[in-house]
């Protein structure tokens, strides 16, 4: 089960990595999430720009804990990023209720607006996230082999998720930007 772990923090790290990273390297992009959490209508407005700063240095602190050499340190960072995940679902999911029109700034810029498959990512991601805190509790010796194949599943997995909505739009051309 350790292996499982190690595949669980590759990926979800990669997934906060690359959140983080895409909110500060593209231009605009921080602005982009001001502008997406204003339009899902869940915080007052003179909050909005308070939590996005926030929301990004949480994801940055969950990246740092992920990467900690610490099984405890990556256990914290697990749980926090489960929390987090969802209530990036039930936020996107109450906000896609009441009509809100908010693009998913989840890696930086973008134009794919937020809908269900949003909410189903960060789900999915959640519960992947408290899989690993479960499985983080082996105690069982690691090989160097299986915990490299662990640890670049996780990451090619995190980059195909962070990618998600690239990839939708590629397979389901038809289907258009939605997502929902």
């Amino acid at each position: 089960m350790h292996y499982l772990a190690i595949g669980v923090r590759c990926l979800i790290g990669t997934v906060f990595v690359v959140s983080f990273i895409g909110k500060f390297t593209a231009r605009g992009a921080l602005a982009d999430l001001v502008g997406s959490l204003r339009e899902l209508r869940l915080l007052p407005e003179n909050r909005v720009r308070t939590a996005a700063r926030l929301l990004t240095t949480a994801e940055g602190g969950i990246a740092a804990l992920l990467i900690a050499p610490s099984s405890t340190l990556a256990g914290l960072g697990l749980g926090a990023a489960a929390l987090l995940l969802t209530v990036f679902a039930a936020g996107i999911g109450i906000a896609a209720r009441r009509g809100a029109h908010a693009v998913c700034a989840c890696f930086g810029p973008s134009q794919v607006p937020l809908g269900r498959r949003h909410v189903v990512r960060n789900a999915l991601l959640a519960a992947v996230a408290v899989t690993g805190i479960a499985a983080s509790a082996s105690t069982s010796p690691v090989s160097p082999g299986p915990a490299v194949v662990a640890a670049v599943s996780g990451l090619l997995t995190g980059v195909l998720i962070t990618r998600l909505d690239d990839l939708f739009d590629l397979l389901f051309p038809s289907a258009g930007p939605t997502g929902r």
